[in-house]
């Protein structure tokens, strides 16, 4: 076992020695402004906000949908996962996702956030040409609990059955791997989705395809959970999902009005179609649930809104009233199809709907930001050629490198439980603990 983790670290540092060889000596590029208060007040609520989103929100929402013997382990992987990214963002995430670098990724002069005036105040000083009017740590800090919440959705595709080791070393290679290079692809300075016009306002790639895509592999290679199909797995306790996901819709206007960077009327905006496309998702699910179905649930309604909130985050601060209504009735319905009818449909076992929320989500509200966003609201067009491309490459790379990462773990470390060790419950079997 040890060998083999050594060969992987090995192969790792391989891969990075390029990178840090061309690292440059200096900073980062920065500009000089004026730090303002009141923007800086904003984005600290803001990143508290995205925070709560993850711990406890997402926590609660996967936790509350899991079966009763898996339900601590299901808490702990948002926390743990909290941890640890927010340890590798630090240290080395942040630099390589929004230094200049490359039109691909950054350089290693944020390494261990070196070169950061971490005193700025209201003088002129030097900032990070992505963080406007606040100080870098602010920028940074907000960033940070993106890169937490992203693998932290992924969970939710193989709730139940995968070992806490493989997650960890799964969560800290795909965050380097895939998160980060897509982050600045998207929105670093001169990253090249960025220069070709793809619209994200807060994350419908970054965060939501990467994750859903993410999701949709590791339950394609991970495999069904024992029994899917055959027994019965209900949700143990939709108090806590409907709790959680009560706090994601609060925590949400965090993520979409804190995307605007300032306390100004785009973020007022972003907020008033975060609203108004939540609650037509939620309604439009719970209709297409009670049509299908022939009664509406609180599971369902739940997850309209998260669907909404998704398809949503990348059209926020483009899109008025009338996109947002249409965005979130749509991913509402499509959303519904792909947690239900798609999933069964296909055969695969998306335990807590990580691809059918977040991934067919993302994917409808990344295509329709380029329909319905409005110059005079973002500054840009939309196109949906441009928004298709962006769509498309995200699908394409993350599934590629989590399909490799998921098959090297898996020879490692093995991805899965055993399946007496599943049938006992993970809260048991990896941490020696239960909820009586």
């Amino acid at each position: 076992m040890n060998k083999k983790l050594a060969a992987l670290g090995t192969g790792l540092l391989a891969l990075a020695l390029p990178v840090l060889a061309d690292a440059p000596a200096g900073p980062a590029m920065a500009d000089f402004k004026v730090i303002n208060s009141g923007d800086t007040a904003w984005m600290l609520t803001s990143t508290a906000l995205v925070l709560f989103m993850t711990i406890p929100g997402l926590a609660l929402f996967y936790g509350g949908m899991v079966r009763k013997k898996n339900v601590l382990a299901t808490l702990m992987q948002s926390f743990a996962i909290t941890a640890l990214v927010t340890v590798l963002w630090a240290v080395i995430g942040y630099s390589l996702a929004f230094t200049v670098g490359s039109p691909y990724l950054g350089d290693l002069s944020r390494f261990l956030l070196s070169g950061m005036d971490y005193l700025a105040d209201t003088k002129k000083v030097a900032v990070h040409p992505s963080a406007g009017t606040i100080p870098e740590s602010v920028f940074m800090m907000f960033q940070m609990t993106f890169a937490i919440i992203t693998p932290a959705l992924i969970t939710g595709a193989f709730a139940e059955r995968m070992k806490f080791s493989a997650l960890l070393i799964f969560t800290a290679l795909w965050s380097l791997l895939v998160y980060v290079p897509v982050a600045h692809w998207v929105w670093a300075p001169g990253g090249w989705m960025a220069d070709k016009g793809v619209l994200d306002f807060a994350g419908g790639t970054v965060v939501h395809i990467n994750a859903g895509i993410a999701g949709l592999i590791c339950a394609l290679v991970m495999g069904k959970r024992v029994g899917f199909g055959k027994e019965a797995m209900p949700p143990h306790n939709l108090i806590l999902t409907l709790i959680g996901a009560s706090m994601l819709w609060v925590g949400w206007f965090g993520f979409n009005a804190g995307s605007a960077g300032a306390a100004d009327g785009r973020a007022g905006m972003a907020m008033v179609t975060t609203q108004v496309a939540t609650g037509i998702a939620a309604l439009a699910w719970t209709f297409a649930e009670w049509i299908h179905k022939k009664k509406p649930s609180v599971l369902g309604i739940a997850s309209g809104a998260v669907a909404g909130l998704v398809a949503i985050t990348p059209a926020a601060g483009f899109v008025d009233v009338k996109g947002a209504l249409i965005i979130g009735a749509v991913a509402g319905v499509v959303c519904f199809w792909g947690a239900t009818g798609l999933k069964h449909m296909l055969g695969y076992d998306d335990s807590l709907d990580a691809f059918g929320v977040h991934g067919v989500g993302g994917i409808v509200g990344a295509l329709l930001t380029g329909v319905f966003a409005v110059k005079s609201i973002g500054g840009s067009e939309g196109s949906l050629a441009t928004q298709a491309l962006g769509v498309g490459v995200t699908v394409v790379y993350c599934a590629i490198i989590t399909f490799v990462l998921l098959k090297v773990i898996d020879l490692v470390v093995g991805l899965r439980v055993a399946e007496d060790e599943e049938r006992e419950g993970l809260d048991v079997v990896l941490h020696g603990e239960r909820v009586e």
